[in-house]
């Protein structure tokens, strides 16, 4: 049975971005008998940051029984922990096994989206000139999917070859040559133990010391590649183990004693592999593990103590024609540099511009950090939903995160037939209870360390990205549409 509204036609529904959210949506939205929606995807191929992350070493840094979708969980993986390519496959199998396709829209990268009081619809505006008008606007766009790139005097005068991380340049020939890796965080350990093994030198040069943990003896191991009943239970019970461990980790955050255990535990795993004091001194952090995001590794500390690897701390000051110079007088010659930075996780659905109810811009409504409600509903914007919203970022598996956004989503959709109304948006006090509770469990937790400073947080130090609980948690309060909550229109 198909939705109404006024004239009996089913709801249109545009969704922005094609990653694991939106993947994660349409089959929700499939699956509740909601077939009048449309993805629309910037690129000209699917896989958001699966797509885009072709650097050597890239993988997943949670095992894959967890990172996957609940409903398919028996894939073949090749790994415990998947590598880019496979992951983008995996990708690819979900939009092919639930049909999405003919849903998909490739090379339609959005640029604003203004919603008409009158008639309660939204106008979605693409960069090639095309505009679709839309009942339901969502935004799958995701938080790592514009690189942030330092502004570094001198860039402009460097002669070799420059890109970032997650725009990897496979046309550049990098065996045998000097490199610069600027950056230590989750694509850096990844990259510059592979770099390592080709280069003539490679110069990592870091900001901020990292607490980087190994994955364990089971890092690599090859899967199981039968699909028997048995097998299904054991990869049930595999994630069962890995969820029920990550949940354990989510309250160390929250825990001085836990947090400090954690903290101990690491300098005894540092001290058994570096003897060397200068060398520690680099890599030792002075915070507490958890306020930056938790990395794992079995190559990133091996590989700063090969003899052509040299581990940087010392601020950069310019980059010259050949190479980077620091504030301490150093000269650099390198070959190529490598942009191991990031992204802007905070500037959430830039650079699309948002216009709600009574032209409410998007932009200046979060001037003071994104907020919303459950990290999926706004208020002052009538049927805007966001996947991987503020505040739903969260050491776990995201991909169990978007499957409770995708279904609070679809059961808005659903709401709103219920409730014979064209549009609905949370209500302002709802909101701001919402976020006054987020911001209080924040503020006991190790994300707000003093010797802290991570992606987490806006530029006024506001933590705009993280949820402070539990996954478990955050199923309990979107496991139902509080009709309450919600301004009908």
């Amino acid at each position: 049975m198909k939705l109404a509204i006024q004239n009996n036609k089913e709801r249109d529904i545009t969704i922005v971005g094609c990653g694991f959210a939106a993947v994660a949506l349409g089959i929700s939205l499939k699956k509740a008998g909601l077939n009048n929606f449309t993805i629309l995807e910037r690129s000209n191929e699917i896989g958001g940051v699966w797509r885009e992350n072709t650097y050597p070493g890239a993988a997943c840094d949670v095992p894959s029984r967890l990172y996957s979708f609940s409903f398919e969980q028996d894939y073949p993986w090749s790994l415990r922990y998947a590598p880019q390519k496979e992951i983008f496959e995996y990708l690819k199998h979900c939009i092919d096994k639930y049909s999405l396709t003919r849903h998909i829209r490739l090379g339609m990268e959005v640029t604003k989206a203004t919603y008409d009081d009158d008639a309660a619809t939204w106008s979605v505006a693409t960069k090639s000139g095309e505009e679709i008008t839309t009942d339901i606007f969502i935004s799958a766009v995701g938080l790592f999917n514009n690189p942030s790139i330092p502004d570094i005097p001198g860039q402009d005068t460097f002669k070799g070859s420059q890109f970032h991380s997650a725009r990897w340049d496979h046309s550049v020939e990098l065996d045998g040559k000097t490199i610069a890796s600027i950056g230590s965080g989750a694509s850096a350990i990844q990259y510059v133990p592979e770099l390592a093994k080709i280069s003539k030198q490679l110069n990592v040069f870091q900001r901020t010391p990292q607490h980087i943990f190994a994955k364990g003896d089971r890092a690599n191991a090859q899967q199981d590649q039968s699909t028997t009943l048995w097998q299904k239970l054991s990869h049930r019970r595999e994630r069962l183990k890995l969820f029920t461990r990550f949940e354990k980790n989510s309250r160390r955050r929250s825990s001085e004693e836990l947090t400090q255990k954690s903290a101990e535990a690491f300098e005894k795993y540092i001290h058994s592999l570096v003897d060397d004091a200068e060398m520690l001194k680099k890599v030792l952090p002075d915070y507490p593990p958890g306020c930056k995001r938790g990395l794992r590794s079995d190559d990133w500390y091996p590989a700063l103590l090969k003899t052509n690897v040299n581990l940087i701390d010392a601020p950069i000051d310019t980059i010259t024609e050949t190479g980077i110079r620091t504030k301490d007088g150093e000269h650099h010659d390198v070959d190529a540099i490598i942009y191991g930075t990031g992204f802007t996780p905070t500037a959430f659905l830039t650079p699309m511009q948002i216009t709600g109810a009574n032209g409410q811009d998007l932009n200046h409504t979060w001037r003071d950090g994104a907020e919303a409600y459950l990290g999926i509903s706004v208020s002052g914007f009538p049927n805007f939903f966001m996947m991987y919203g503020p505040n739903t970022n969260l050491s776990g598996s995201i991909i169990y995160m978007l499957e409770n956004q995708a279904r609070y989503i679809t059961k808005c959709v659903k709401t709103l037939e219920l409730t014979n109304a064209r549009a609905m948006h949370v209500k302002a006090d709802v909101q701001k209870r919402f976020n006054d509770e987020i911001m209080e469990q924040l503020s006991k937790t190790v994300l707000v360390h003093e010797n802290c400073r991570s992606y987490f947080q806006a530029e006024n130090g506001r933590i705009t990205t993280n949820w402070p609980g539990l996954m478990l948690d955050y199923r309990r309060r979107t496991h139902r549409v509080r009709k309450q909550d919600y301004i009908y229109i």
